[in-house]
């Protein structure tokens, strides 16, 4: 017999605290704390952003943790000078990238269709399905990095070339962000830019 699934229960908001540590209070972060981040607490992010939804379970995006010295100093030609001091600062630098040929896992994530044949020979739908699912995971990511504890400090400032021959030189991952990760340090918040309001960034139809 199948075992019994008990039935969903009403959900309800989350507490103020956790909206503050994840939303409102969260911050991206340019200077870091001396304090390691072990790999553990690394994986456990990765379990819980990879719960979030992507289109047909692709589940196109791939992590690269850079936790040493020897690591960073790969990435450092490819970052804008802005970015340098805090980058080689982090306790981890993730770089977080997508599949290009993530169709190939899909007999796994997608069971119940056969996906596989939606993206054959069709670079444009990979590179958008890819690089959009990549994109809404690395969300993710920093959202359940902030949920455990940790600080985030995403950027774009790097030349993705570089990035990409130097740790994807099959060419089969590309580089989306960059996301430094630690116990950031508040005395180096910049303070916090403004935000649109409602009425300007939203319809209701």
């Amino acid at each position: 017999m199948p075992e019994a699934i008990a039935p969903a229960q009403p959900r309800t908001a989350v507490s103020n605290d956790a909206l503050d540590q994840i939303f409102r209070q969260a911050r991206t972060h340019n200077g870091w704390l001396p304090k390691p981040v072990p790999t553990e607490l690394l994986r456990q992010i990765y379990e819980i952003a990879t719960l979030g939804p992507t289109s047909a379970n692709t589940t196109p995006a791939r992590f690269v943790f850079l936790t040493t010295g020897e690591a960073k100093e790969r990435l450092r030609p490819a970052l804008a000078p802005g970015n340098v001091e805090k980058t080689m600062a982090a306790p981890v630098t993730v770089i977080i990238a997508w599949d290009t040929e993530f169709y190939e896992k899909l007999p796994k994530l997608f069971p119940h269709a056969d996906a596989r044949p939606w993206f054959l020979g069709k670079p444009a739908f990979i590179e958008e399905t890819g690089f959009r699912n990549g994109s809404l995971e690395g969300a993710y990511f920093i959202l359940a990095a902030r949920a455990l504890g940790l600080d985030c400090g995403p950027m774009s400032g790097f030349d993705q070339a570089k990035v990409n021959a130097e740790f994807f030189p099959d060419g089969k991952w590309k580089a989306n962000f960059l996301c430094n990760l630690g116990y950031g340090d508040a005395t180096k918040l910049f303070p916090r830019s403004p935000r649109l309001p409602f009425e300007e960034a939203c319809l209701v139809l």
